[in-house]
């Protein structure tokens, strides 16, 4: 997995610097702004030290969990405090996230500079959450991953309200993670435990099936398709692994990534297909560990009980080979088609949009989203969705990708000046 990281980081054909609009972001292009993210000196320095502990959550303290993953004791947090009285802000990332990814923890220290009290969440996609904290271990309906995200919302606070003075909760969420933070301050307005002042979405997709849809066709892109994908990550391996070797880098750092990224290493069809490809093998996990906490027998055998000495590498290899859409047809769909008689499975993608709670995101003045024009998850027409939606609540800067630019000091004091 790291070294799949390593591959994702290469970038496409220098595109040329930024235009000259004020905007300071260097970055033109969606997939490299995507991949490589902020160069380091355009992020902001923060506090050296910061109060920090984690939170483990026994979020369901009667589960029993499968002898494969006995070493999962909890959902883990992170916990920033500040020692006065201070507004709480709850950060959840995107798919696959953890409590500790670094674009989460770049916005934990921006918020703790600036004076909030933060605790991040780790996204109902990721494993820990679907073993931990997942009512049904079932994740991608909105609704669904909503209140499981409130569940343990509710679980960290009373773990910490007796250490912190709290002024008010706040709600932020970037991707994946900035749609659920719309359902879970949807669901708040209904239980009133928080009563959330302001709520930002970074980067949403406002179909979750369409942004994913166009996350998988980049596999189309690997010579051979989707199914020549191992044979594709070895080349791509390979192809790095030797400009590394002749390059006389140290390490496998910024320099060795800038220099892959000046020397033009791959191409754009390239970059796209490893982006799909980490996606796809990002999927894999939640889908495994989905399988074997439901007894589904997806992949793994129905009633098969895996032990912590059991190889599960076979299984993970199918899990990589099936695609979105399988999941969705199924799996994904099947299970809340029983859950809901004469559930459609266009109603199904029509409930995993901001559309459907439009209503409540138009009439809601907490809501501010901030995107990019060039975000490759979103088409034309639902960036305009967004601007239309949100008016001047919406902040689209001219360029970023998909969270490229989440690190950049500008968008970083947008953020924290939004919640001020």
């Amino acid at each position: 997995m790291r070294l799949l990281f390593i591959v994702c980081l290469v970038l496409l054909p220098v595109s040329g610097l930024a235009a000259d609009d004020g905007y300071g972001y260097p970055i033109t292009g969606s997939y490299e702004a995507s991949i490589i993210g902020t160069p380091a000196n355009l992020i902001p320095e923060f506090p050296a030290k910061m109060n920090v502990r984690q939170l483990v959550l026994d979020v369901f303290p009667d589960r029993k969990k499968p002898p494969i993953f006995f070493y999962d004791k909890g959902l883990r947090c992170i916990f920033a405090y500040q020692k006065q009285k201070a507004p709480l802000i709850f950060l959840i990332g995107g798919a696959g996230a953890n409590e500790q990814t670094p674009r989460l923890l770049t916005m934990a220290k921006a918020f703790y500079q600036a004076g909030f009290h933060v605790i991040t969440l780790p996204s109902p996609t990721l494993a820990n959450f679907i073993i931990s904290a997942s009512q049904n271990s079932v994740p991608g309906d909105l609704t669904e991953d909503a209140v499981d995200l409130y569940r343990v919302m509710e679980t960290a606070w009373k773990r910490v309200k007796g250490d912190v003075e709290v002024t008010s909760f706040n709600l932020c969420g970037y991707s994946l993670g900035a749609s659920e933070s719309a359902f879970v301050a949807k669901l708040d307005e209904e239980r009133l435990v928080f009563n959330f002042r302001k709520v930002l979405m970074i980067n949403p997709p406002v179909s979750l099936y369409n942004s994913v849809t166009r996350i998988e066709d980049m596999l189309k892109q690997i010579p051979g398709g989707p199914k020549k994908q191992g044979y594709f990550f070895n080349r791509m391996l390979t192809k790095s692994s030797q400009f590394y070797r002749y390059g006389n880098f140290i390490a496998i750092n910024e320099d060795f990534l800038y220099s892959i990224y000046a020397e033009k290493l791959f191409s754009t069809s390239e970059t796209a297909g490893l982006i799909g490809l980490s996606y796809r093998i990002g999927m894999a996990g939640m889908i495994f560990s989905s399988d074997v906490m439901t007894n589904s027998g997806y992949v793994v055998p129905k009633n098969r009980v895996l032990t912590p000495t059991d190889s599960i590498f076979d299984y993970f290899l199918v899990s990589t080979h099936l695609s979105f859409f399988d999941y969705f047809n199924e799996y994904f769909f099947p299970h809340f088609q029983k859950q809901r008689p004469g559930l459609t499975k266009q109603a199904l993608i029509d409930s995993l949009s901001l559309k459907s709670i439009e209503g409540y995101l138009t009439s809601s003045a907490k809501f501010g989203v901030m995107t990019n024009e060039n975000d490759f998850i979103l088409t034309k027409a639902e960036l305009g969705y967004l601007r239309q939606l949100f008016g001047e609540r919406a902040k689209i800067y001219p360029r970023g990708g998909h969270l490229g630019n989440l690190e950049y000091k500008d968008n970083l004091a947008y953020m924290t000046a939004f919640f001020k």
